[in-house]
């Protein structure tokens, strides 16, 4: 069962690199092969929805950080065996096959070193402590007691092959038993992942999120912060069956836009069960995770960008209705129109989704005023990101503190920067 959401969350939550600008994916990619990334990435896209799933793959992966284990098989040993596994041991268009004899040799090398790096692995390595990966084991440890295989386990790892061998082995990797070696290669990608995510588990000190059953209104994070600042401020907020909605205020470079990435970023990496940056986490299970942070304007269909905002407001409204539980985050909710139609805007969407109680909500706005309409609904909470006035110079803590700001320093800005002298008199020499 997977986490409903969508490339708008994803690019929202910079998940994967852009523009030379890496992502969240980068953070946890220690991956030594091809295969491995490639699993990674559909990992990253998609998240699960099942608690069971969720719990069992962050037990493997803090058993696997606990035990410090290492990835134990060699990359270029893998990248030998992979680019001969991909190639076909017969061409049907009646062309001479694309390898040449010395990579058709060293493939077959390799994937013999492989198989007995792999046995050694099953039989003694730090996956025999991990009882969620005793199916995955045992599977494996069968595949290669396979009769088909006794010969290449008689055979030493790079013992040079007679020609007669290596195209008996050829035939036997590359047509009969390509299935199994291909079984093999995606549990060695899995192993890959794990231990990776492991690693970074350990050295950025992430910790593993306890997942509880759906809809039971839990949703606490303590020291979250974004994992990639350099000295991040962490903070922390809890939301619950009290408090289904936030109704979060700030002046701009006061941290609402980071803080509300860190906070979905979070959620998001504990759906997969990865370890995330904070000091400590719970969560209830969503069925969907959506955020709005950079929306588009579309310009494909004619849409201004409140229209864009309209259509995604329906789109949510949309999932909902399929009584489905979700985790929903807008920040600065209709800033494509007028501060009255936004006010009002703001205030009736906030209210509609208050009603949702088996959801949660974050809404991020400038319009202050909205508070006022908004704290006749108990379920909704008001926390702020303050800015500090030194003279007449703003100063952020980025530490969320509850209630909703009245800082109103853009005007204050605007003369620091010298701009209405600049407009007046001219830029200065």
């Amino acid at each position: 069962m997977l986490l409903h959401t969508d490339e708008q969350t994803i690019e929202d939550l910079r998940l994967f690199s852009k523009r030379d600008q890496p992502g969240i994916y980068d953070i946890y990619n220690n991956t030594s092969t091809r295969g491995g990334e490639a699993v990674l990435e559909q990992m990253f896209r998609h998240p699960l929805a099942d608690r069971d799933a969720i719990m069992r793959r962050a037990r493997i992966l803090s058993a696997f950080a606990a035990s410090g284990a290492k990835f134990p098989f060699q990359g270029g040993m893998l990248d030998t065996v992979e680019k001969y596994m991909s190639q076909a041991n017969e061409q049907t268009d009646g062309h001479k096959p694309v390898m040449g004899e010395k990579e058709i040799s060293n493939g077959v090398s390799g994937v013999i070193t492989l198989m007995h790096s792999v046995k050694s692995f099953t039989e003694d390595g730090e996956i025999r402590n991990i009882p969620e990966l005793s199916a995955e084991r045992k599977l494996i440890i069968e595949l290669l007691a396979d009769p088909v295989f006794t010969p290449v386990f008689n055979e030493k790892p790079d013992n040079k092959l007679s020609f007669g061998a290596v195209t008996a082995y050829d035939l036997l990797f590359r047509n009969r038993e390509r299935a199994k070696l291909k079984q093999i290669l995606d549990f060695i990608y899995d192993m890959d992942v794990y231990m990776s995510v492991a690693t970074v588990a350990s050295q950025r000190k992430f910790v593993f999120p306890s997942a509880h059953p759906k809809r039971t209104g839990i949703l606490k994070l303590e020291g979250v912060y974004h994992p990639e600042l350099k000295k991040p401020v962490p903070n922390s907020l809890t939301m619950d069956h009290r408090k289904t909605v936030v109704f979060l205020t700030g002046a701009n470079m006061a941290g609402k836009s980071t803080f509300l990435r860190s906070f979905s970023t979070a959620l998001y990496i504990a759906h997969m069960g990865f370890p995330v940056a904070a000091s400590a986490m719970e969560f209830s299970v969503m069925d969907g995770l959506y955020t709005t942070i950079n929306l588009p304007d579309n310009l494909g269909i004619g849409a201004s960008h409140f229209y864009a905002e309209v259509l995604r407001v329906k789109k949510m409204a949309a999932e909902l209705s399929l009584g489905r539980s979700l985790f929903v985050l807008f920040d600065e909710l209709f800033r494509g129109t007028n501060v009255k139609d936004a006010h009002e805007g703001t205030v009736a969407i906030t209210h509609a989704f208050a009603g949702r109680k088996d959801s949660m909500f974050i809404i991020s706005s400038h319009i202050v005023e909205a508070g006022d309409a908004l704290r006749q609904k108990p379920n909704i909470g008001f926390h702020y990101l303050p800015t500090r006035m030194n003279g007449t110079t703003p100063e952020y803590t980025y530490t969320l503190e509850e209630g909703i700001t009245d800082d109103r320093h853009g005007m204050i800005i605007i003369r620091n920067e010298g701009i209405l002298e600049t407009l007046k008199n001219g830029k200065k020499a």
